[in-house]
């Protein structure tokens, strides 16, 4: 195994950046990504506690003058208190799971000797993209610029509440509402969009290793080639897309509690948040595409004239050759033959992305499980259960 700084083992699309290095000086993480549960309570206490203090002296936190007060506001409490702990705790999922995936790699020689260095050398163009400090400088840029702007003009409910007041045709923000827009929104914007950049870097690094002379069995059990690792790698990611489903059905929530909304006019928006955050999960993984297809053919080639090769002299010798007093019940010959046909329908079963139905369905009930507690808006929980059990029995 190689010793460069570079290696399979030194891959992480988490540690590293400048705020990495912050919060290393700050005694909020260790080399290896320690003391989670105290950057969880120091970030999200950041967003949130600050919101319920200056709310509770402006007379909002419960009630008062507005028609959203702050306890009532599930989209906020969802966003500051499940998500972004959340999106912090996955870090450390991503980092352990990962990992070994990359190192999997060299250890099943997918990637020859001959090409480690190429390798290696896409691991170190990958990390340096997530150490670079201009990279976390145009997230903040883009948090304080567009970020704030989609916020107000999107996600803002638009009535009198612990964040805004109306005043003419414009929103007035309170004390707290500022350090909602200005703080809190821009904490959370900031670590999400943080992660959409290491998705990037996740797709740019496995782009590079797909253009490597990369060693694929055609007749691999796991019915990729050998890549059936990176499917199951993925479900690292799974934390990022149920704090993104819950971020939504916060905000549906939100609709459904003061807007007079119901669940089911947020089937179609569901349906394609599902789709899109699935589709953009897996989609790096899409890049081995043409490698995979090309090695399929060439197992089907290879496996096609042994099966000629081999028919040929089975027929031979067990159908036209009278001469045989070998027992065709019980000879080598025909276990050889059926067990040439099995090798053949793998390779026919080879799938040209390496990852399958199991894994799609598993990251969709990862990503729905923040929108079942919505079903009790439209019925009991009682009613709920009972239909449970129906199914059930």
């Amino acid at each position: 195994m190689s010793t460069n700084a570079f290696s399979a083992q030194n891959f992480s699309l988490v540690l590293g950046g400048p705020l990495f290095q912050l919060f290393r000086r700050a005694h909020l993480s260790g080399d290896a990504l320690e003391l989670l549960n105290r950057r969880i309570i120091i970030i999200a206490g950041i967003a949130w506690i600050p919101l319920l203090l200056l709310t509770i002296l402006a007379g909002t936190a419960f009630g008062g003058a507005v028609e959203i007060p702050f306890i009532e506001d599930v989209e906020s409490h969802v966003r500051f208190l499940v998500a972004l702990p959340i999106l912090i705790g996955a870090e450390l999922i991503v980092h352990r799971r990962l990992r070994p995936a990359v190192s999997q790699f060299i250890e099943r020689r997918i990637v020859t000797p001959e090409d480690t260095p190429k390798f290696e050398r896409a691991i170190e163009s990958t990390l340096r993209l997530r150490n670079s400090p201009m990279t976390e400088i145009l997230l903040i840029l883009i948090v304080y610029s567009i970020g704030i702007w989609v916020w107000i003009k999107q996600f803002s409910l638009g009535a009198a509440s612990w964040y805004a007041i109306p005043d003419g045709t414009r929103m007035r923000l309170t004390p707290a509402g500022y350090w909602f827009v200005f703080v809190s929104v821009p904490i959370f914007q900031f670590i999400l969009l943080r992660w959409y950049f290491r998705f990037f870097l996740w797709f740019y690094f496995l782009f590079r290793v797909s253009r490597l002379n990369l060693k694929l069995i055609p007749i691999h059990v796991d019915r990729t080639g050998g890549l059936g690792f990176l499917g199951t790698s993925t479900h690292a990611f799974a934390p990022i897309l149920v704090a993104q489903g819950a971020i939504l059905a916060g905000l549906i929530a939100g609709q459904i509690l003061h807007a007079g909304a119901v669940l089911t006019d947020f089937r179609v928006q569901v349906v394609a948040f599902l789709a899109f955050f699935i589709v953009a999960t897996l989609l790096p993984l899409t890049v081995f595409a043409p490698r995979l297809a090309e090695a399929k053919r060439a197992g089907l080639g290879a496996f096609g004239r042994l099966a000629s090769r081999y028919g040929s002299r089975f027929e031979g010798k067990w159908l036209h050759d009278s001469s045989t007093d070998d027992e065709l019940l019980g000879s080598g010959d025909i276990q050889s033959l059926a067990d040439l046909g099995n090798s053949f329908g793998v390779v026919q079963e080879m799938r040209l992305f390496p990852f399958g139905w199991r894994d799609v369905t598993r990251l969709a009930s990862m990503t729905a499980i923040p929108f079942l507690p919505l079903l009790l808006t439209i019925f009991s929980l009682e009613e709920f259960a009972s239909y449970v059990l129906k199914a059930i029995f």
